[in-house]
């Protein structure tokens, strides 16, 4: 018999059973091989994702400074978002 069901989909168009998983596999993505060998973005995506709300509030921390400090260092280089 046929049943319904729900699935998720990374941007890559991979399934997933869980928006969890596709999230991982697309920070993964982004984040590209590192290390030799067998990459570390898949754990360090998984981190990420496990620390969402404290990464989010150190980046928020982060753009209160910077605003506060008048812009950025004159020997600070900006990365591109």
């Amino acid at each position: 018999m046929a049943q319904r069901g729900t699935a998720f989909f990374d941007r890559k168009g991979n399934f997933f059973k869980s928006p969890e998983e596709a999230t991982r596999s697309d920070l993964a993505a982004l984040l590209g091989k590192i290390g030799d060998g067998e990459s570390l973005a898949p754990g360090i995506a998984h981190t990420l994702l496990e620390c969402r709300a404290e990464i989010e509030r150190l980046f928020a921390e982060h753009d209160a400074m910077t605003v506060d400090a008048g812009g950025t260092a004159s020997n600070v280089t900006r990365l591109k978002a």
